[in-house]
């Protein structure tokens, strides 16, 4: 009987890891037949907006100050570039991502494509590194910035001095807990927020664009300041196009529009393969997103450096970091601007959520498939504590100071942008789409060139993606390490040919010989054949079937086993097994037999020759090497029953 404390760990273990497959354990089995895909359930694509909106929307708690100690006067010519970028360059991209990755693995996927074997898996990992330092940052930033603006509220200064890193790991944790207790809360929570946050700015707006207009005189002063510092149009659009690098944060957002698709309601006839709903709602998402904050950064730029004096937008100004706040507390009244100010702590803390909702969705969509996370990986309540802890360490490292972590935020955004627009325009040349090839090639040298300029005036971003990179990349091998000897195979199919041998077999001992293909000339497996008879003193009265292991992608962690059965030279049964790995494919195989016979194989193997541990090594790199002692162990691991257990012969 069960005692409580068991009972309360089985629980809690079994609410941890709900919705966690047992994929790699166990028996093999055959794919399942595609089924409609369940995408007319989820979200309506306005809800998911607001999730990826906390992040994107939320950027107007400070793009403004940050575009007016940029630019200047400038602020509202360099964020018309900026839009101009936004709605000609990264929504097309988007839009064309969200066609060609329709269940949220983004413009990542769509690059590992091009790349086989660990040069693939590496670069995808490099990737992920850059997207961790994304949508970690975004986490921590918000979450400090959030914390900032509460620690300098004129009624709560005195009392929350120096306790800005306590009360940031405070928002963190929250954020974490609501990810904990469920998905649809974290969305039930953003479109509130979102709402009430794009409500009170528009007021803001509002009022801003009625003080220019009965205030006429500060649109001369700000035009004829502009000219006397700059000279003519054409002087400052090519001062606007040196400056709006700085200015990327407010194109943040659309990495993790497409991340979190899967939560898009789709049309009731959407398939795995073609959720058409899913891909629709995802571009009325980035579209609808775009336009809106389009509108506001234009808007908000510009009544922001007219109305407010430039001093105050300096370290130690009213103005610094809360542009938009600074106008409603003195256009609106302190009632309103203390509502407002309430409204961008809670949406700036909870903008780590699209965040969160990106790292949910893309790493476990990766790291467990590659064998570079464990198995609970697959879970989503595990990789929010892993998540949570991880910002804890960030917020902890950078003392939450939202100046430390601009860098690696806007380097994050900008590098997955690039990588966007190189991979849309891989897309459109192999689709042959010439012109569509040459739109964003344009767009990925515009991107690449506010990457590089980002780059060169903030390299800490580059070191901190690196430290995010480096980290990724030393853990999942270490995992992949541990999982080695997992029995990785999803599903075994068996041609008819090769259901006969083994069911034929079956009538007496199943016995297979692993064989390494040569010429396959008649010689060579009658002196295999001879060999192993001798070598293990097997009557010539037993029959064997030969088993050939053809590599395919020997960095695929986990794949399907598919075998055909041939006879070659009128006598020799050969199956030949395509596998990423020559033990694993072995093992699936004996266990698969095992299975459909009821009768336990033998299979028989030669030594090695060389080195063990090189050996390993070329199994552990390419899916070869010490052959029989790691199908032994794969075996072992698999199936704990001795009795059941295939047996392995070595001569």
């Amino acid at each position: 009987m069960a005692t409580p404390t068991a009972t309360r760990s089985s629980r809690l273990r079994a609410w941890m890891l709900e919705g966690l497959s047992d994929m790699g354990k166990g028996r093999p089995s055959r794919p399942k037949e595609s089924a409609p895909d369940a995408g007319h359930k989820g979200q309506p694509w306005w809800r998911v907006m607001c999730l990826t909106g906390v992040d994107y929307f939320s950027t107007l708690g400070y793009q403004p100050g940050i575009a007016a100690l940029a630019a200047g006067l400038l602020s509202p010519v360099a964020t018309i570039v900026l839009v101009i970028v936004t709605l000609a360059g990264a929504l097309p991209v988007y839009r064309r991502v969200a066609e060609e990755s329709p269940h949220g693995e983004g413009s990542i996927a769509m690059l590992a494509r091009l790349l086989s074997f660990w040069k693939g898996k590496l670069f995808v990992l490099t990737l992920l590194g850059f997207a961790a330092t994304d949508f970690l940052i975004t986490i921590t930033l918000s979450a400090a910035d959030a914390s900032t603006h509460l620690v300098e509220n004129p009624h709560l200064e005195s009392a929350l001095q120096d306790k800005q890193v306590l009360i940031t790991l405070i928002l963190v944790a929250l954020l974490g807990a609501v990810f904990l207790k469920g998905f649809l809360e974290a969305i039930g929570v953003a479109v509130a927020l979102v709402g009430v946050y794009l409500a009170l700015n528009l007021i803001v707006v509002i009022t801003g664009l009625w003080e220019v207009m009965t205030n006429g005189h500060v649109v001369t002063d700000w035009t004829t300041a502009l000219t006397a510092e700059h000279g003519n149009i054409f002087v400052m659009i090519g001062v606007a196009l040196v400056i709006f690098p700085k200015l990327a944060l407010g194109m943040s957002g659309f990495e993790t529009g497409v991340a979190v698709m899967p939560h898009v309601q789709g049309a009731p006839d959407d398939t795995e393969a073609k959720p058409a709903g899913r891909i629709r709602g995802t571009k009325k998402l980035l579209t609808t997103a775009a336009l809106i904050m389009s509108a506001f950064l234009i808007t908000t730029s510009f009544i922001t450096t007219v109305l407010i004096p430039q001093d105050e937008f300096e370290s130690g100004g009213k103005a610094n970091g809360r542009a938009l706040a600074y106008l409603a507390h003195e256009y609106l009244g302190n009632t309103f601007g203390t509502i407002y100010d309430i409204s961008t702590i809670a949406i700036l803390w909870f903008a780590g959520a699209s965040a969160m909702a990106g790292l949910l969705n893309l790493m476990p969509r990766y790291l467990p498939k590659y064998g570079m996370a464990p198995h609970w990986a697959r879970a989503v309540r595990p990789m929010v504590i892993v998540f949570t802890l991880v910002a804890f360490l960030v917020t902890w490292i950078f003392d939450a100071d939202v100046d430390a972590q601009g860098g690696a935020y806007a380097t994050g955004v900008l590098v997955l942008m690039s990588s966007a627009a190189i991979a849309v325009t891989i897309a459109c040349r192999k689709a042959g789409q010439r012109g569509g090839a040459i739109a964003f090639g344009i767009i990925s040298a515009v991107f690449l060139y506010t990457t590089v300029i980002n780059i060169i005036e903030r390299p800490d971003g580059v070191k901190i993606g690196a430290c995010f990179i480096a980290g990724i990349i030393l853990i999942s091998l270490l995992s992949r390490l541990g999982r080695a000897f997992e029995l990785r195979v999803t599903h075994v199919e068996l041609d008819d040919i090769a259901e006969r041998f083994i069911r034929d077999i079956s009538k007496r001992t199943p016995r297979f010989i692993a064989n390494e293909p040569g010429s396959r000339d008649a010689d060579q497996y009658r002196a295999k054949k001879d060999q192993i008879r001798a070598d293990n003193d097997i009557p010539g009265t037993e029959d064997f079937v030969f088993v050939e292991v053809k590599i395919t992608d020997p960095s695929e962690f986990e794949a399907g086993l598919t075998v055909r059965g041939e006879v070659l030279h009128d006598r020799y049964r050969v199956l030949t097994v395509e596998s990423s790995s020559i033990p694993n494919g072995l093992a699936a195989l004996l266990l698969h037999a095992r299975d459909i016979t009821g009768v336990r194989p033998h299979i028989y193997f030669e030594w090695t020759e060389g080195n063990p541990f090189a050996n390993f090594l070329r199994f552990f790199l390419f899916g070869q090497g010490e052959i029989a002692p790691v199908t032994r162990e794969v075996l072992r691991e698999a199936e704990p029953d001795r009795s059941r257990r295939p047996r392995v012969h070595v001569g």
